[in-house]
């Protein structure tokens, strides 16, 4: 299949004016040629162009700073659109953005799981052609589609080392043909992190390590304004910091590893354990479906329930102790919670700072601040459109 592209092949200023509006909202011409380095002419012309083409209107003037007010522009946010997906161990958020990260299309949740299931890359695939094609939304419209998802992740070769395996494939290159759109990759944490950089509560700021609380929990790390991924593309597995030499037997075969402890569907297990021990608590079984229970439990905490809350404390701590671990090593200005269980952020901070104050040098973490994503469960979704517009003026595009 032909992968469509709306990228200006051969134009790279233009490009980097569509990413730049992208990010920025709005620029003046003057703002653009000191930014790239060109003259104001050359700016004006490709702005010119880019009218004419749809891709940028008049976006008004600036405020008055005493002199001559500058004309903005701005991207038009329905030139063309991003398909964003959002995957976890269990399902797949599918939702088309504008430009400016605003919906054009119901967001649609599939059943997906990842884990020992040859079947998960053909039935993503399925659901994301039936999308598309209910979308409405012609498929030359769509810039790219930018998809979130854990495991080892080379974003660069576009291959996940731990799911959907394309049979060698690079990954994205699988899924570009399958869908006629050009398709990018990354691990879900980083693209929280990007999203949280861009758009969230770390906006432009250079050190920073986001938390990914989902089912699993993730680390996204910005050092130095970048998303920073170590030697082989791996760095930011918080999740397997381990906790204890006796604990619970984890996915990647050690005992004792933080998302064997803590993870959101640990916390959903307990619980439902806790209901069979007879425990108080307005929560009502779900039989081993631990997403419903996930779902279920916070809820219930941001309403009072105890057993929820104590649940949720208890993750908490642990946590806090992992996140000791990060800050004695990376020394962090800030660290984000973000992802799923930013909703339950406030629950949270109070025993994760018990826990800082603990096992931390005070020196070290009276540095760093904890902050609650205001992206929260929408983080990665947005980070998979950043992941598309990030990529927008690479000259060579995915066949």
């Amino acid at each position: 299949m032909e992968v469509k592209s709306t990228g200006l092949r051969g134009s790279w200023l233009k490009n980097m004016i569509i990413k730049r509006l992208y990010f920025d909202k709005a620029m003046s011409c003057a703002g653009l040629s000191q930014l790239f380095d060109k003259s104001i002419p050359s700016i004006a012309k490709a702005i010119n162009e880019l009218i004419k083409e749809g891709f940028v209107i008049e976006e008004g003037y600036a405020p008055s700073s005493g002199g001559r007010r500058p004309l903005m522009y701005a991207i038009n946010a329905e030139a063309m659109f991003i398909l964003a997906v959002a995957m976890d161990q269990l399902s797949a958020r599918i939702q088309l953005l504008d430009l400016n990260n605003n919906p054009v299309a119901d967001m649609v949740s599939v059943e997906l799981k990842l884990l020992n299931n040859d079947k998960a890359l053909p039935q993503l695939i399925e659901q994301l052609n039936k999308y598309i094609a209910e979308s409405g939304i012609q498929k030359n419209k769509i810039t790219g589609m930018g998809i979130g998802m854990p495991g080892f992740i080379n974003a660069i070769e576009g291959i996940n080392y731990t799911y959907l395996d394309a049979g060698g494939e690079s990954l994205s290159k699988y899924l570009s043909r399958a869908t006629g759109i050009t398709t990018y990759i990354d691990n879900d944490s980083s693209l929280i992190a990007l999203a949280e950089q861009k758009f969230g509560i770390a906006r432009s700021q250079q050190e920073v390590m986001v938390i990914n609380l989902g089912w699993g929990i993730g680390l996204g790390m910005i050092i130095d304004g970048k998303i920073f991924r170590g030697y082989n593309g791996f760095a930011g597995e918080l999740s397997h910091i381990p906790l204890s030499d006796d604990g619970e037997l984890c996915v990647c075969g050690k005992r004792g590893c933080l998302e064997a402890e803590a993870s959101m569907l640990v916390v959903a297990q307990k619980a439902e354990e806790g209901i069979k021990n007879g425990r108080i608590t307005s929560l009502k079984p779900h039989n081993g479906q631990s997403k419903l229970m996930g779902e279920a439990l916070m809820e219930a905490a941001n309403h009072g329930d105890q057993f929820a809350i104590e649940l949720l404390t208890e993750a908490g701590y642990k946590i806090g102790k992992a996140l000791a671990i990060l800050i004695h090593i990376m020394n962090p200005a800030n660290i984000v919670l973000s992802g799923r269980g930013a909703k339950v952020g406030h629950i949270l901070m109070a025993p994760i700072q018990q826990a800082l104050h603990k096992y931390c040098i005070p020196r070290l973490s009276a540095g760093t601040e904890l902050l609650i994503s205001s992206l929260g469960f929408d983080a990665e979704l947005i980070g998979a459109a950043v992941l598309v517009m990030e990529n927008f003026d690479k000259e060579e595009r995915q066949k």
